[in-house]
């Protein structure tokens, strides 16, 4: 049966943490983290207990992370997109940018974590047309880009940006697309956790 494409939902996993894994020799060659450290800041890291927006409590003064030949594989797996991806130019780097670009755990949608300390560096030059770019030819597709500062996420749509306020690590993330009378509307909806009932 053909899937009525003028009504469809799509359930967005979160992926708060670091959790997506690349082969390195999938890797750009020659591109190195460097004394780059926004992994370490920007997003959760649940293995470590480290809320989204603040530096990580093992990263080194001078750079550098000092548990890094136990770090958990959180962190052991994970790479950002500029590390994959040779059509992101230099200044795409995390440290340059002051946001992290990565692939969420399914593989399918884009998260953008911007440093806290620069909450409007998604929305400069060249960061947003290209980020606005990805939201318009992934949504034919289902997939979908999401700005993370801090707490708070932003889902960037072929028609606007909708501020979705707080989004929680356990929260989930509905978007559902419509035919309206200019083409394809998105809504988005967070979904809370039922509140555990007390005493329970």
């Amino acid at each position: 049966m053909t899937p009525d494409i003028t009504s469809r939902w799509y359930q967005v996993r979160q992926a708060c943490g670091m959790k997506i894994a690349m082969e390195e020799s999938r890797l750009v060659p020659g591109r190195a983290c460097g004394t780059c450290m926004m992994c370490c800041k920007v997003p959760h890291i649940a293995e470590l207990d480290k809320p989204a927006g603040v530096w990580c409590r093992h990263a080194a003064p001078r750079g550098g992370c000092a548990v890094y030949a136990e770090r958990p594989r959180a962190c052991r797996t994970f790479y950002c997109l500029w590390r994959q991806d040779e059509s992101l130019g230099p200044e795409w780097k995390p440290d340059k940018a002051k946001l992290l670009v990565h692939l969420q755990e399914n593989r399918v949608h884009l998260l953008v974590r911007v440093d806290p300390s620069f909450p409007n560096a998604w929305m400069r030059d060249p960061y947003y047309g290209r980020i606005k770019r990805w939201a318009i030819e992934g949504s034919a597709r289902g997939r979908f880009v999401f700005v993370r500062i801090e707490p708070r996420m932003i889902a960037v749509l072929p028609d606007r940006d909708e501020d979705l306020g707080r989004v929680d690590p356990q929260d989930g993330i509905v978007v559902s697309r419509r035919l309206g009378s200019g083409g394809p509307v998105f809504d988005v909806t967070v979904t809370r956790p039922p509140a555990k009932a007390l005493g329970a």
